[in-house]
């Protein structure tokens, strides 16, 4: 269906990435091989620094949690002790086997994929119509923000890095899970005041119900969006669907 942001009074679009703005299979398929096959000699060079370091105890924290929560991670080696690379390795993947949104990991994911980006071996995919609505409401006066599980380093590359172009001077802000989790309407209520916008001045596009329910209930506007390869999602009465951002007009 088509959208009408000025009819409805929307200053700013705030956008998801995996499954709406690229395509599921880039992110799975792609990113997260990559991350997973290049993370022992990322560490193996850069454990020692201070942000890697950062990551780390944040890792660690994550992991105290899930030793709590009889959840069966590898054991975790204590820092600076023989074994403490093979064990951060092994924690990772098994983080990664699981999809965890996790912000220590999805903070390396983006350090190594940075070094892709920027040694050719990695460029981004974006659906063909993304450019050239980015470019129709940037034009148009609008904020555009990302909201992403992945880092905001993450989502920067992915932009600046595309078969296209570089798409990230159209995005005004970017946000990931250290605004907090995508399914809490708070994140939302965080991310409207961030952009100087009330919440109903925002249109939330993604192809994840729970995620729009969170907007929905920070009473943002939402769409979802319905691309090639995503899995099936619960529809609403009251949310429009959305299969191409050709749809949503200025």
């Amino acid at each position: 269906m088509t959208l009408s942001l000025s009819a409805q009074n929307i200053l700013g679009v705030l956008l998801d990435i995996e499954g709406t703005t690229t395509p599921i299979a880039f992110v799975h398929d792609v990113l997260f091989p990559f991350a997973r096959a290049g993370v022992r000699d990322y560490l193996s060079i850069h454990l020692a620094s201070a942000e890697v370091r950062e990551d780390v105890a944040l890792l660690r924290e994550e992991y105290a949690r899930d030793v709590a929560q009889q959840l069966g991670p590898p054991a975790l080696t204590d820092s600076n002790e023989p074994g403490e690379l093979d064990s951060i390795v092994a924690y990772i993947h098994w983080l990664m086997d699981r999809d965890r949104k996790s912000t220590g990991l999805k903070s390396l994911q983006g350090k190594i994929w940075e070094r892709g980006y920027r040694d050719g071996a990695l460029k981004a995919e974006v659906f063909p119509d993304v450019p050239p609505a980015l470019e129709r409401w940037h034009h148009a006066g609008l904020r555009i923000a990302i909201f992403s599980s992945g880092s905001v380093l993450a989502q920067k590359l992915l932009f600046a890095h595309t078969g296209a172009g570089d798409l990230s001077g159209f995005f005004g802000a970017y946000f990931d899970t250290t605004t907090g989790p995508k399914t809490e309407s708070k994140s939302f209520r965080r991310i409207a005041t961030e952009l100087k916008l009330n919440p109903e001045q925002v249109l939330f596009i993604s192809d994840v119900a729970t995620e729009l329910d969170a907007a929905d209930d920070a009473g943002m506007r939402t769409a979802l969006c319905i691309r090639p390869g995503n899995p099936q999602q619960p529809t609403a009465d009251n949310r429009p669907t959305i299969e191409t951002f050709d749809e949503v007009k200025d």
